[in-house]
């Protein structure tokens, strides 16, 4: 029964998704922290804390994602490591396509908003975050 209720969760948020329109693609810049990925079973991961927090920077289509490490001074460390980014419009669907010195790959965005981004691969994986928002002990 849960199952069920996870597909018929994950269906109806795929199938609910909003028409993404080209100026939509700004509000993919900032940092992202990962909630939940589902899987094509149904099932979900549910991520509570994040070591590692999603940067995005995108300018005509082409930027770099970069994981980065939140710190209690409300700042961020990191390794340097960027994945090339590049938005591709395909029969009315955008995706984001990755390359690294090692691999290269596409997700769909399904639904991008202030607070929310969902992205999807070609392994049916779902994956949601929210928004970041930053916090410090100072």
């Amino acid at each position: 029964m849960k199952n069920i209720i996870s597909i018929f969760t994950l269906l109806l948020l795929v199938s609910c998704q909003s028409e993404i329109k080209k100026e939509d693609l700004s509000k993919l810049n900032g940092y992202w922290e990962i909630k939940e990925v589902s899987m094509p079973s149904g099932e979900k991961k549910d991520y509570k804390v994040n070591e590692t927090i999603d940067y995005f920077q995108v300018k005509n289509d082409v930027g770099f994602r970069q994981k980065v490490m939140p710190r209690f001074d409300g700042k961020f460390g990191t390794n340097d490591i960027k994945e090339e980014i590049k938005i591709i419009e395909k029969d009315a669907h955008f995706f984001i396509e990755f390359k690294t010195n090692y691999s290269k790959w596409q997700e769909e965005i399904i639904t991008i908003e202030d607070s929310t981004l969902v992205l999807k691969n070609k392994e049916e994986l779902i994956y949601e975050y929210k928004r970041h928002i930053p916090f410090s002990l100072k």
